[in-house]
């Protein structure tokens, strides 16, 4: 009798096969598995402060997930306002109508998609616009602060003065705004910072009619390290001057050093946030106060922001010092 042959599949096509219809199995077991159903805790603290006839600033605290926060959706009677990322708990909600009263929600999202439940409802009313109010507020006065703890400060403050009337108060940490307060409040009171950090803050005062006033003297505050952390490596006592030399400005800095256990052989200079130069000493590096001279070029009036850090025995990059804002005038 005639044999019959019979096709069997290869044994590494099955086994291959076989492989795959089980990875397949267990992803999406495990993709059923982990699928994020929780929604994030609702935003607390929800405030909404009238920057100016047509602009309301609105802050909340973070909230919380059992993965992650994404983001918070901002809610204006009912209606989806503006949307930011997870890094920021405030927004300027702005195009809005002169003395109209409004109300704020907010809602977190996290990565599944999943929206909390809003936050508890926020009025505010804008006020009259003020067509005739050309200048802006003086300059806050006597800025003073503490740092309470690691992660929070209170600072208060002068106020600020206007033809027509202070509508509030911005407080910025190295030239961003973090807060805002009605300008009757001459205090405010910063979360969430880091631990064992310096924090360069100024304030300034805000019109009806948007306009803000100079910033107040810059206050330094450093928070207090988390248990058991290093101390910081900050540099202190950062001081400039500026003169104008021929077709420059010459930017002289001081500063005193950080006790590291040893030789600072380097410092990193920034400018508005950015790498400048690294400061490399010629022989024997300085020990206690330290200098260097920058030279710029730019055009009279030109504002920088500017901060050092260290480089430690280590090889690391140490902590950043306080900013300092220089303006290039003769």
């Amino acid at each position: 009798m005639e044999g019959i042959t019979v096709q069997r599949p290869h044994a590494r096509t099955a086994l291959a096969c076989s492989a795959a219809l089980l990875l397949a199995s267990l992803t999406a077991c495990a993709g059923a598995a982990e699928a994020d159903t929780q929604k994030p805790t609702a935003p607390q603290g929800v405030t909404a402060q009238a920057g100016s006839s047509t602009s309301v600033h609105v802050m909340w605290e973070q909230a919380t997930d059992n993965k992650k926060i994404t983001g918070y959706e901002v809610y204006r009677e009912g209606k989806k306002a503006a949307s930011v990322p997870a890094t920021k708990q405030m927004t300027d909600i702005v195009g809005l109508t002169p003395a109209t009263a409004y109300t704020f929600t907010v809602r977190a999202r996290d990565g599944g998609g999943n929206l909390s439940a809003p936050s508890a409802a926020v009025p505010v009313t804008t006020p009259a616009p003020t067509p005739a109010d050309e200048e802006p507020p003086t300059r806050p006065v006597k800025l003073r602060g503490t740092a309470d703890g690691s992660r929070t400060a209170t600072l208060s403050w002068g106020g600020s003065t206007d033809n027509v009337g202070v509508t509030a108060y911005d407080v910025y940490q190295e030239d961003a705004r973090i807060h805002t307060v009605p300008g009757t409040q001459t205090t405010a009171r910063l979360t969430g910072l880091r631990p064992g950090t310096v924090y360069t803050f100024t304030v300034r005062a805000r019109d009806a009619a948007d306009r803000s006033s100079p910033d107040s003297d810059a206050l330094d505050l450093t928070t207090a390290s988390a248990p058991g952390a290093p101390a910081s490596t900050a540099p202190t006592g950062l001081r400039t001057r500026t003169t104008a030399g021929n077709k420059e400005f010459l930017v002289d800095l001081s500063w005193d050093q950080p006790d590291t256990g040893g030789t600072i052989p380097a410092y990193e200079l920034y400018l508005n946030g950015k790498l400048t130069t690294t400061i490399v000493w010629g022989g024997t590096p300085p020990a206690g106060r330290a200098t260097y001279r920058l030279t710029l070029s730019d055009p009279p009036g030109t504002r920088y922001s500017l901060k050092i850090r260290p480089k430690l025995p280590d090889g690391t990059w140490g902590d950043f010092s306080a900013q300092r804002t220089v303006v290039l005038t003769g």
